[in-house]
């Protein structure tokens, strides 16, 4: 199953018969989420979901598995076709990105759950618990006014409501930019709720940057 997980697509059209490693990583990506979500779940009870879901983004974004990937020297183990190993593919964010999915996915089906969990979480501790303290995750609402500035946008707009008795009192924040909506989160306070719709904010530019092949907004 490691094989396969190795197996890029251009190694299969110069090799008739063999799989690639395309429906491993799409197993192994999921299998990530799920690892990762599990860990940052039990590990910062004090996030709210509009912190939790874009902290889990940084992690397994395509730059974070590549890193890893090469931290490991997965690029050497892996079968690519002529053309792509002529052209740098065991250097490709892409390619090795896909391949660390896919050797989750593999490690998944032949290992225990214990073992994936451990092996998952040693690989990426530290590069969780740095996306936690960093400013991006801390601080969305300064990450988003930088991103506005920079991509020639109107500084970003909050609208809150409130409701509940005084003791209690729930806040809404929704992002407007350049007039749109964009994102909306809650919090007890006017300031956590911002924060919580910046990071919902940010998570939709991430998603639509990586949709159109630019990478995350950052």
């Amino acid at each position: 199953m490691l094989v396969e997980a190795l197996t890029h697509r251009s190694w299969c059209a110069d090799h008739a018969g063999v799989s690639s490693n395309e429906r491993l990583e799409f197993l192994g990506d999921a299998v990530l989420a799920l690892v990762v979500t599990d860990h940052i779940y039990a590990a910062y009870p004090q996030m709210a979901e509009g912190q939790l879901a874009p902290l889990r983004a940084e992690v397994v974004r395509a730059e974070t598995l590549a890193d890893l990937a090469v931290e490991l020297q997965l690029g050497k183990a892996l079968r690519l076709g002529r053309g792509e190993e002529a052209s740098g593919g065991r250097e490709k964010q892409s390619i090795l990105s896909d391949a660390m999915e896919a050797v989750i996915g593999a490690v998944y089906l032949d290992a225990s759950w214990e073992v994936l969990i451990d092996l998952v979480r040693g690989w990426l501790a530290d590069r969780i618990s740095g996306a936690a303290e960093g400013p991006g995750i801390r601080d969305f609402k300064t990450r988003l006014q930088e991103y506005c500035a920079r991509s020639g946008f109107d500084a970003p707009e909050y609208r809150l409501s409130e409701k509940g008795p005084d003791h209690a009192k729930q806040f809404l924040a929704i992002v407007y930019m350049n007039g749109e909506e964009r994102g909306r989160g809650e919090g007890r306070s006017k300031k956590q709720a911002e924060q919580a719709a910046a990071a919902s904010t940010w998570q939709t530019l991430d998603s639509e940057a990586v949709a159109v092949g630019t990478g995350a907004a950052s």
